[in-house]
């Protein structure tokens, strides 16, 4: 049944490959919408419901658009296309009978149900097993968002444990045949009881399987656990199976319980069980009746949230078995919600404990308060155990042991609150395996072994929109509000805000929000009473400013730098130049932050403040001018983006004229001036610019009235890296800075080189008209300043320009031209490039001698081994191929042109060689190849925001459906094609042409 298996909900949504194997899907948008269908399978889902299913109720703008988006890459996961259609109001998943694992397992579900009434066990096993075998985890697991199978979800749970117990009934049953294996179900039936403590089908089952493996005392300990939480909780007697097990057990030859046997009836009563009362003595009196220890606060008010980590703490804290007592720290930022969920969960707790609960405020970030010594802990818990001063150690080692000793024979749950460190924490812990511990500290205390840690993120926006609602009962604030943004989702501060709301009527959650857009002034408003999310902060800043140890004072130092720069995300090479420190102290000090929480580290030697302690760092910004910060990381990144042009552009003229330009000179007043680290490799540049490039573009954006010549050197030094990873948006706002930032600076050359980098952009996202003027003016400066190889790369640009302007007259002068100087020069890789641009000139009267044309180019780019040269050569010759009608010709080209571009990576020469292999399968009929061509050419289009070649991309990607029968899908693409390519400037005139005529005109689908 497996092999017929196409998609799976019975864990991560899941798509089933031609072996069987379930494949999950990555994209949690893809999920969303492969359940959304599944849940309605043959059935059309409205476009309504998909949006409701992807983005809940906050779409974007554009969601319908990328609807269409996701049910495209959908259709390509699938490999069939017709399985998914679309039909009004929406779409149609078509699925088979025996494709989805829901069904499968009902049926089989079905079929051990009707096995189990007749008893036919063998039947049963076998149904059982194949159904259960088709889960992969929860049902509907790794959805951003409730979807509408939360029923769904509980039905098939539930049919899940029945048919565990018919299982299990089964086993049971042929234990005579199969004995020995029943020991092996122990475990797991174990852990279901445990996870199902209430379900008396699991508890009976258990019990026969302790008393037909030998184990009678094991057996009546589980009855006596049911039968008192059923009691306790209930009010009620088991039933009449668990109490047809329970005489079964209790009839059997030897078993504890029976007549004459050990700890029967006429055995002597058992000694009543030892507790410790409140002031330390033992007492025999019974369980439950001696007084205990109940210290924890109030549990917190509108709780909310949290529901899975409080599931695992509970699961941690009440597994100790016969091991260590279990340990867990719950660790965060100030004001995440530490103390509060360590209380929802320690209250719910207090049945599990019954010998009581401990609670110790350690201090540790408390405004105003010293932290507790860990000698000052020891003494208020024997205090609170009933451990007379006069009598307890004064020794802190000989305070634990007695400590251990106390709580060692019983069952307490000890919540030790804001801890200051793992050596605070450390003698606090007990012995006992029937006791937990659980911590709340800023600090992941990673130096307490055998601790499980749980890191708190601020809160989901679905809780913190409740958290509101519940604490300033104001039930008509909407989900997307911006006060959940502007709190950050903590805890803390929505409960200020929440308070504000609550006190003040006339206040309304939109007056709030305003008062709170003011970043400067955000943390004055978000204090109320004695709550303050500042105060909070203030405290591991304090610390940190007045420790004895330098890695502190650093990291108070590097926060306050931090909040000077306020950029997205910091590294220690960064912080390092800034502090004027070397490498190891400024990694250090971001590792301190980490620690006390005031910074997250996102990726590996990353890291980033929550938006509130980025406001806290901008009040405590160090007193250096900001400018002066600006400076000094504008001079690094430009120093280090030098360093990246090196590992990235091979040796060139264009290399040399690009490092000729004059940079600034540097400050005296730099913290740390001199050469940066070079690159290893190739990766190791591009990655380190994928990482800073938010950074870069940050800084520049903050930059743009500089007259000091930075961010044009750094622009500059940058411009490899980001035309060959195609980072287009990045590219245009850095280009355009770089140029009002070079007029400013007056250097002729340095103005140049920004003019024809934005020149660069411009031609790339087709907007050629503008291009041609900004590289027109650039070549003015050229001229001016007597640079003949950028004088020569100018004609250059300028001859492509012109050609895709229609002019060509005059593009055959400029490049002419060009070529005359390239000679000059004696620059092969020049020369190679104009023979390259003359072939696509020719392109359009005599393919053929287009093809001459790049066949010197490519013989040039062989000579000098030039990989861009080559690749561009291939992929021109292709082009000529399919004008001339040629398309096998053309593909044989396209193919080498795409292995070449292995060797080097380069966005413009990648995308177009993709386009033409579109081009070239599409006219050879290889139809289902050109999709999946034209699908990725799509979505690398778009994730580099290349507006110009997702346009030429939905040409061909509406040809291919037309081709196929979709004419309403093709037109939906032609319509976006069209509006992406009027929105340049003059870019691809025959494509736009072709596609008016294709839409009747035009560019959406209500003018048709």
């Amino acid at each position: 049944m497996a092999g017929e298996l196409r998609f799976g909900l019975l864990g991560v949504p899941a798509v089933y490959d031609a072996t069987g194997e379930p494949r999950p899907l990555r994209s949690p948008k893809a999920r969303a919408l492969l359940t959304a269908l599944l849940l309605a399978p043959g059935r059309a889902v409205s476009a309504d419901a998909l949006t409701q299913a992807l983005w809940g109720d906050a779409p974007p703008a554009s969601a319908r658009a990328s609807l269409q988006n996701h049910v495209t890459r959908l259709r390509r996961l699938l490999d069939d296309p017709a399985r998914l259609h679309a039909v009004p109001p929406g779409y149609r998943l078509l699925v088979a009978d025996g494709e989805l694992d829901v069904r499968v397992f009902e049926r089989h579900a079905a079929a051990a149900r009707a096995a189990h009434a007749a008893r036919d066990w063998d039947t049963v096993e076998a149904e059982a097993a194949a159904a259960l075998c088709l889960w992969r985890g929860a049902p509907l697991s790794g959805l951003s968002t409730t979807t509408a199978g939360d029923a769904l979800v509980q039905r098939l749970e539930e049919a899940r444990l029945l048919v565990l117990e018919w299982r299990y009934d089964a086993a049971l049953e042929r234990a005579p045949e199969r004995g020995a294996e029943l020991a092996a179900l122990v475990p797991e039936l174990a852990s279901l009881v445990t996870e199902h403590p209430l379900r008396e089908a699991f508890h009976r089952q258990l019990m026969l399987l302790l008393h037909r493996t030998g184990r009678q005392a094991e057996a009546l300990a589980v009855h006596r656990a049911l039968r008192r939480r059923l009691v306790e909780e209930l009010g009620v007697e088991p039933g009449d199976g668990v109490r047809a097990a329970h005489r079964e057990i209790l009839s059997s030859p030897g078993a504890p319980g029976a007549p004459g046997a050990p700890g029967g009836p006429a055995a002597p009563a058992a000694r009543p069980a030892r507790a410790v009362l409140a002031g330390g003595r033992p007492t025999t009196s019974p369980p439950g009746r001696a007084p205990r220890p109940a210290q924890l606060p109030p549990a917190p008010s509108h709780f909310t949230g949290r529901e899975e980590t409080a599931r695992e703490l509970r699961e941690r804290l009440t597994d100790g078995g016969a091991g260590a007592p279990p340990v867990v720290v719950l660790s965060g930022m100030a004001g995440v919600g530490k103390s509060a969920l360590a209380l929802h969960v320690a209250h719910g707790l207090r049945e599990r404990f019954p010998d009581g609960q401990l609670y110790v405020n350690l201090h540790g970030a408390t405004p105003g308060v010293a932290p507790f010594t860990p000698g000052q802990a020891l003494a208020a818990l024997l205090r609170d155990l009933g451990a007379e001063a006069r009598h307890a150690p004064e020794d802190p080692d000989a305070a634990a042991a007695l400590l251990r000793s106390l709580l060692a024979p019983t069952r307490t749950l000890l919540v030790l609150d804001g801890a200051a460190s793992a050596a605070q924490v450390r003698p606090l812990l007990p012995g006992g395996a029937g006791c937990g511990t659980l911590v709340t500290s800023r600090s992941p205390l990673t130096a307490l072994d055998g601790a499980a840690r749980f890191p708190l993120p601020p809160l989901s926006a679905e809780a913190s929109t409740a958290l509101l609602r519940a604490a300033s009962g104001r039930d008509d604030l909407g989900a997307g509000h911006p006060l959940v943004r502007l709190t950050g989702r903590l805890p803390l501060a929505l409960r200020i805000v929440a308070a504000r709301l609550a006190a003040r009527r006339a206040l309304t959650p939109d007056a709030l929000a305003g008062l709170l857009t003011d970043c400067e002034g955000r943390l004055r408003h978000l204090e109320y009473d004695d709550l303050s999310v500042r105060r909070s902060l203030d405290v591991a800043l304090e610390a940190l400013r007045t420790s004895d140890r330098e890695s502190d004072r650093d990291a108070a130092r590097a926060l306050g730098v931090i909040g000077a720069l306020d950029l997205p995300a910091y590294g220690a090479p960064l912080l390092a130049r800034l502090l004027g420190a070397p490498r190891w102290r400024a990694q250090a000090a971001l590792d301190r932050l980490v620690d006390v929480a005031l910074l997250e580290e996102t990726a590996y030697g990353r890291y980033a403040p929550h938006d509130l302690v980025r406001d806290f760092a901008r009040a405590h910004r160090e007193p250096r001018p900001a400018d002066a910060v600006g400076t000094t990381a504008l001079r690094w990144y430009g120093d280090t983006a030098r360093a990246a042009l090196l590992a990235i552009a091979p040796e060139s003229r264009d290399r040399e004229d690009r490092l000729a330009v004059p940079a600034p000179a540097p400050a005296p007043d730099d913290p740390a001036p001199g050469d940066p680290e070079g690159f290893g490799s190739l990766d190791a540049a591009f990655a380190w610019a994928d990482e800073e490039l938010d950074n870069v573009v940050a800084l520049a954006e903050r930059h743009t009235g500089d007259a000091s010549g930075l961010v044009p050197a750094l622009v500059q030094h940058l411009f490899p890296y980001l035309q060959r990873r195609g980072r287009l948006t990045e590219w245009g706002t850095l280009a355009a800075i770089a140029v009002d930032t070079a007029r400013l600076h007056g250097d002729p050359a340095v103005t140049a080189q920004a003019l024809t980098d934005l020149a660069g952009h411009r031609f790339m996202t087709g907007r050629a008209g503008e291009a041609l003027a900004l590289n027109d003016e650039a070549l003015a400066l050229w001229h001016g300043i007597g640079r003949a190889s950028c004088v020569r790369r100018g004609l250059n640009h300028r001859g492509l320009l012109l050609d895709g302007l229609g002019r060509r007259a005059e593009a055959v002068d400029a490049l002419t031209r060009a070529l005359d100087l390239a000679r000059s020069l004696d620059d092969p890789l020049s020369e190679a490039i104009t023979f390259s641009h003359l072939g696509n000139l020719y392109e359009h009267s005599d393919a053929r001698l287009a093809i001459v044309h790049h066949e010197r180019s490519l013989a040039i780019g062989e000579r000098i081994g030039h990989a861009v040269v080559r690749q561009s050569a291939h992929c021109n010759i292709g082009y000529a191929h399919l004008a001339l009608g040629e398309p096998a010709a053309a593909l044989g080209h396209f193919e080498v042109s795409l292995r070449v571009h292995g060797e080097y990576e380069d966005w413009h020469g990648e995308s177009h060689t993709r386009l033409g292999l579109v081009r070239a399968l599409r006219a050879l009929g290889r139809t289902a190849e050109a999709d999946r061509a034209c699908a990725l050419l799509l979505e690398r289009a778009a994730h580099r925001g290349d507006t110009h070649m997702t346009g030429l991309a939905r040409h061909q990607h509406g040809l291919l459906l037309h081709a196929r029968g979709h004419p309403q899908q093709a037109q939906e693409q032609w319509w976006l094609a069209l509006a992406a390519l009027e929105s340049l400037d003059g870019a691809s005139p025959k494509v736009v042409a072709e596609l008016r005529a294709l839409t009747g005109g035009s560019s959406s689908p209500s003018g048709v």
